[in-house]
């Protein structure tokens, strides 16, 4: 199975750029993974598609305003480095460019000393580690000091911070949003629980591995970044009967799914617990927890395509995506959404 196996064309004007005004007015392809038939539909539209008793799983994740740009205490040198792990207190794994002007020892200060991050590890690939050195709350000073670490293919200023963050989103630690629930609103939530649907929430912070391509032509040679993850008792519990009364789950975005397949595949069933996954879905893989998404639209040859095709069928996929860039969908995370069912 090769890497381009998973790549078309997509004009550049189609990538969205901002975020609509209004979150659940983006547009919903609806894509049957049997028949691989489409339908054109409002994301508001995604009601009509849930049952009472299924279950809605989505990532509480909150994206870290992570991205800090300081300068190198000796020399002045602009530096930016991206906050992508807590390793521990306050040691980081952090992106660090341009990296080869951080060695071990070098020291670097954000606002004025409010902040400074002191070198401890060399990695490949623009990794340093960082112990932080600070006073006070450090998510207080990141508010103060950071912004947003948007995806390399969005060039626009986002005015307003929080549109980059799902209305949920309570569990401080991602490097990325989960993006497929940027989409929902907390009326639309609402109206969804009224209909006697389970909303349950699971963590992932999304780290490194969303900005990173696949570099090897040979997709099953790709390893993932590990990320942490976290199920509580209680959803564990709604996701078995939801199962038990042969209902259906439904997954907001793929990292919500890499979530419900690590327990899945972990465990054989669902329950409590948390821990680091590195799981990698692509086609061949057999789903044990999830029957429908929620997701965007991908980067060619990426990761995310490849687990939706793991779903949905490569084919299918493919065909849905060229119908997508014909009947100008917006693309990647400020754009519109997709309803494998």
């Amino acid at each position: 199975m090769k890497t381009d196996d998973f790549d078309y064309n997509l004009p550049e004007e189609l990538i969205a750029q901002t975020p609509l005004e209004k979150r659940d007015s983006s547009r919903l392809m609806v894509l049957d993974k049997k028949t691989g038939e489409v339908e054109h539909k409002h994301f508001t539209d995604i009601i009509d598609y849930l049952e009472k008793g299924d279950t809605l799983v989505l990532n509480d994740t909150k994206v870290l305003p992570a991205r800090l740009i300081g300068e190198k205490e000796e020399t002045k040198a602009v530096i930016e480095i991206l906050l992508l792990k807590n390793i521990e207190k306050d040691d980081w794994e952090c992106l660090t460019k341009p990296a080869r002007r951080i060695k071990v020892g070098t020291v670097v200060s954000f606002g004025d000393g409010l902040l400074k991050a002191k070198c401890i590890k060399e990695l490949d690939d623009g990794i340093r580690h960082f112990t932080l050195i600070y006073d006070g709350i450090l998510y207080e000073i990141l508010d103060k000091l950071g912004t947003m670490p948007l995806p390399p293919y969005i060039h626009e200023k986002l005015n307003d911070q929080s549109r980059y963050q799902t209305v949920y989103a309570k569990e401080v630690g991602s490097a990325a949003a989960p993006t497929a629930g940027l989409h929902f609103t907390k009326d639309l939530l609402k109206k969804i629980e009224d209909k006697g649907i389970n909303i349950c929430y699971v963590t992932l912070h999304v780290g490194l591995g969303t900005f990173r391509p696949v570099s090897v032509s040979d997709v099953t040679k790709h390893k993932m970044h590990s990320e942490y993850y976290h199920m509580t008792k209680e959803v564990a519990e709604t996701l078995k009967k939801t199962k038990e009364n042969h209902k259906k789950i439904v997954s907001v975005g793929t990292t919500s799914t890499r979530v419900l397949e690590t327990v899945m595949t972990k465990y054989g069933e669902f329950r409590e617990c948390s821990g680091w996954t590195d799981i990698f879905i692509y086609p061949g893989y057999e789903f044990k927890a999830v029957d429908r998404l929620i997701t965007n639209f991908h980067l060619p040859k990426s990761t995310l395509v490849m687990l939706v095709s793991a779903l949905a069928g490569k084919d299918n996929i493919l065909n849905a995506y060229n119908i997508a860039v014909k009947e100008k969908y917006r693309f990647f995370s400020f754009g519109d959404a997709m309803f494998i069912k």
